[in-house]
């Protein structure tokens, strides 16, 4: 069995959204201390609608593949439903991670809560604050 499924190469090989949305709506970053994988997701919004979403991502094939996939999963949806992704969901879509880059889902969905959290700052938009846990406390090595 292949440590990666094809469609986690195809999201390595073929990163879909990289890039910088510089008017963003907005910017989540977060990172993993113990690997060093950085993950900086960009949104735009509309109506309550994700309409256009971008990410830049250092680090290995996993992080970049889980970077690709997520921006997908959410692009084109509401706001109330890109904050329904899991990190399962990620690596689901990918068909599986190993075990030792299943971090890698995680970042990217931490990475899409942050830039939800950071759009709902940036215009005063009421939230439940236990849908955005302090990375400081999360036991996922966040720093960034």
């Amino acid at each position: 069995m292949a440590l990666y499924s094809d469609k986690v190469m195809d999201h390595f090989r073929n990163p879909r959204n990289v890039g910088v949305i510089e008017d963003a709506d907005g910017i989540g970053e977060v990172g993993n201390a113990k690997c060093g994988d950085i993950m900086k997701i960009y949104l735009k919004i509309d109506n309550d609608m994700i309409t256009d979403v971008k990410f830049e991502t250092f680090g290995c094939g996993s992080a970049i593949a889980s970077s690709s996939m997520a921006t997908e999963l959410i692009k084109g949806k509401p706001v109330a439903e890109a904050l329904q992704l899991t990190n399962k969901a990620v690596a689901e879509a990918l068909d599986g991670l190993p075990a030792h880059k299943l971090h890698c889902s995680v970042l990217a969905e931490e990475a899409i809560k942050s830039a939800l959290k950071d759009y709902y700052d940036k215009n005063n938009i009421e939230y439940d604050h236990t849908l955005f846990p302090d990375c400081v406390s999360c036991g996922h090595g966040c720093d960034v």
